[in-house]
């Protein structure tokens, strides 16, 4: 699969150990930065992953700050995507089940590498199940002010 990843500063260094480990797993990477530890601004990076998601140049995302809701909030402006913060594992299989999320942000001041590359795993792995949620995920995909009641 190929992923779009992206942090600021506060998550450079999950983002780089995400990106070697996914890189093991076979995937293709696509950095789209920060490079190192020095101060960035986050929406930056958001802009940058959304856009090649929603493009469809990366079938996925991967967004790291430090608690991941700069990132959400940044990355859901990008028509077509659909940026979800991982906070537990239900909740990271649940985006792509319910919600087809296409975009998982992070935040780095409450993971270890152990755990984030976990729900990275389940983010990667869960099919959108469809059916009565895809009537759902139209709505929020449709053009402003025309999803309502349909």
């Amino acid at each position: 699969m190929k992923i779009a990843i992206g942090a600021d500063h506060a998550g450079f260094l999950l983002k780089e150990d995400l990106r070697r480990e996914l890189e093991t797993a076979g995937h293709e990477v696509a950095d789209f930065g920060t490079h190192s530890a020095e101060s960035t601004d986050y929406p930056d990076y958001a802009r940058r992953v959304a856009e090649a998601v929603a493009a469809g140049a990366c079938e996925r995302g991967i967004l790291i700050c430090f608690t991941g809701v700069g990132m959400s909030i940044a990355a859901n402006r990008v028509r077509g995507v659909r940026a979800a913060l991982g906070y537990n594992s239900d909740v990271v299989e649940l985006t792509r089940r319910h919600n087809d999320a296409n975009v998982l942000t992070l935040g780095a001041k409450y993971l270890n590498k152990a755990r984030a590359m976990e729900w990275v795993k389940i983010f990667l792995e869960t099919p959108f199940e469809g059916g009565r949620h895809e009537r759902r995920v139209r709505k929020m995909d449709a053009p402003e002010g025309e999803g309502a009641g349909r």
